[in-house]
């Protein structure tokens, strides 16, 4: 136990834009090939994504959240750095306006194009990008022991993260659309409760022989075990254009593992969360983000987004106190639901006249924020 959440690590994923028009650009290739050797060394450079407009990086492996912080500052540097040369620009946001409409291609990859020719409309579409953290959780049976205790837990993250309101250039209604498209997936949404991790291999072996899935990648869960690395992965936060809300959710979601540690260890049994309620949760908070009323999925109730962030930062407190990380995140929590999430600065953008062009100029602008350009 006293090694659980020891590491965290995050993986972001982009989407290429024309500066020009404001639409996608399959250029991923061409951006990775650009990277300088020096950044190379430094962090971990751009990785190619499902489709060519789309690309991802990822920290080295961190054990506090200031070098969290100073990984992802390093990261995106070099890959916008790498955008810049090409003219080209680089947004982190669930989804931009031109998500859905563009018939970008997938990525010049076999198993890529093997998922596309399978799930056609559902590959299509799926123009949207995420944050996803690494804990680490280095024995795999208590991974899964861990999962029914920190589920009801994820919707806030969820709210907090949503910024992909528009697709197919339409304001879909929803904070976070890009969790709306990623369920339709066979294998997303709130992971099912299971006994241990051979009973995890064993259904999802299941789902690979009678051909519903092509392999562990296609787990799609909001969390799940990492088919890698020791660790939790916890995938349902929207792609954040600004890098504190990615630090945030990062040091929560290190919270929430070590809390359900610690709670495992004193033999607390899991809250009763049944499926439906947390799938439930996730929707509303994918629909109101942090506006109007949530779900929390524990207590069973309706709660304002505010209260119901606050009662999750409370749930973690003691996580948040042995990590060093209370006070950073009050204040980053404050200021989130100060400013309000990224949906709703996006629309603020579009209600002054901006247009769908200028929401992504300022979903541009907001990634560059706080970089060493």
């Amino acid at each position: 136990m006293d090694q659980v959440g020891m590491t965290v690590g995050v993986e972001e994923e982009f989407h290429i834009l024309n500066p020009e028009t404001g639409r996608l650009a399959p250029a991923s290739r061409q951006i990775m090939e650009e990277a300088p050797v020096e950044a190379a060394e430094r962090v971990n450079t751009a990785q190619q994504e499902f489709k060519r407009s789309m690309i991802e990086t990822a920290t080295p492996i961190c054990e506090t959240i200031d070098e969290v912080r100073s990984a992802l500052i390093a990261s995106r540097s070099s890959l916008i750095s790498s955008a810049d040369r090409l003219g080209l620009w680089i947004a982190a946001a669930g989804t931009v306006p031109d998500s859905g409409i563009s018939n970008a291609p997938v990525y010049p990859d076999d198993r890529y194009r093997r998922i596309s020719d399978e799930y056609r409309q559902l590959a299509t579409e799926q123009q949207v990008c995420a944050c996803q953290v690494q804990v680490g959780v280095p024995d795999r049976d208590l991974a899964i022991r861990l999962i029914p205790r920190l589920r009801g837990w994820l919707p806030p993250l969820l709210a907090l993260t949503a910024g992909s309101p528009f697709f197919q250039s339409n304001d879909t209604g929803y904070a976070s659309y890009r969790s709306i498209v990623v369920s339709r997936w066979p294998t997303a949404g709130p992971m099912p409760v299971f006994k241990d991790y051979a009973d995890y291999r064993l259904r999802v072996d299941r789902l690979i022989e009678a051909g519903v899935i092509g392999d562990y990648g296609m787990i799609y869960y909001d969390v799940r075990p990492s088919h890698r690395y020791p660790t939790l992965e916890i995938r349902i936060a929207d792609a954040c254009p600004s890098l504190e809300d990615v630090v945030l959710v990062s040091a929560l979601a290190r919270a929430l593992v070590v809390t359900a540690a610690a709670e495992e260890a004193a033999g607390k049994a899991p809250a009763a969360v049944t499926d439906e309620l947390v799938r439930g949760a996730t929707w509303r908070a994918a629909r109101s983000g942090l506006r109007g009323q949530l779900v929390d999925p524990v207590a069973g109730e309706s709660v304002s987004a505010p209260d119901l962030v606050r009662r999750l930062v409370k749930h973690v407190g003691d996580a948040l106190d042995e990590m060093g990380d209370r006070d950073y995140v009050v204040g980053a929590v404050d200021a989130l639901l100060r400013r309000g999430s990224s949906a709703q600065r996006q629309r603020r953008a579009l209600g002054q006249g901006a247009g769908m062009t200028g929401v992504v100029a300022a979903v541009v602008a907001e990634t560059r924020e706080g970089l060493t350009l």
